[in-house]
């Protein structure tokens, strides 16, 4: 009698941001993958939006595949540090897949336990369609969330960058301070902010901007 090995990939997203969550998704395909999807599966950063989001929809109503989805809070990024923030909400995506694979692939060199067998894979995305699949997912939902975020957090172009420090980032940061969605216990976060003036803080603060 042979057994079949259940195998989930995950994968995470955020983590060089100076704000927002850190997100992570599992996935779990539990029949063969159709060869028209599989050949679009890599690391979500080499794919464009609009074809991400195209596999995001595609993906969420295979009737074989299983997604689990979590987030890490900036605040508990701010007491853990993110590194350990990373493998909580990689640990709540695998938990929500509501079934325990005999096999987790985690893109990367963190392995945090799931109770399960677990195989770290560096650059994983681009060898395994579980990983691929799963970076995809988180990198939609953490996108969309941060776009939604820029709708009343306007001034730091998360639109954009998501959260990651580009060049505008970093100046919004000096010239109006950080945000509640800020990770303050980065060093980056803590010298743009704090280069801001009185001045300018009360100035700031005077717009309503921290309401």
């Amino acid at each position: 009698m042979h057994h079949k090995v259940s195998i989930a990939g995950v994968d995470e997203v955020g983590m060089g941001c100076l704000a927002g969550p850190v997100v992570a998704a599992a996935v779990m395909f539990q029949e063969n993958i159709p060869e028209d999807i599989s050949e679009l599966l890599d690391d979500s950063k080499k794919i464009k939006s609009a074809l991400r989001q195209e596999i995001y929809a595609v993906l969420n109503q295979m009737p074989h595949v299983k997604i689990g989805v979590a987030a890490a809070s900036v605040d508990e990024i701010f007491h853990l540090n993110i590194r350990k923030s990373a493998s909580l909400a990689m640990q709540r995506a695998v938990s929500k897949l509501n079934i325990l694979p005999d096999l987790v692939l985690v893109d990367g060199t963190i392995a945090p336990d799931f109770g399960c067998a677990t195989q770290t894979i560096i650059k994983g995305d681009g060898f395994s369609y579980s990983i691929a699949a799963a970076s995809i997912i988180a990198k939609v939902l953490r996108d969309k969330l941060m776009v939604g975020l820029a709708r009343k957090w306007d001034r730091y172009g998360w639109e954009h960058n998501v959260g990651y420090p580009t060049v505008m980032h970093r100046e919004a940061l000096r010239k109006y301070g950080c945000s509640p969605h800020h990770r303050q216990g980065y060093i980056t976060v803590r010298q743009f902010s704090f280069s801001m003036d009185v001045e300018q803080k009360e100035q700031v603060k005077g717009q309503g901007f921290y309401e």
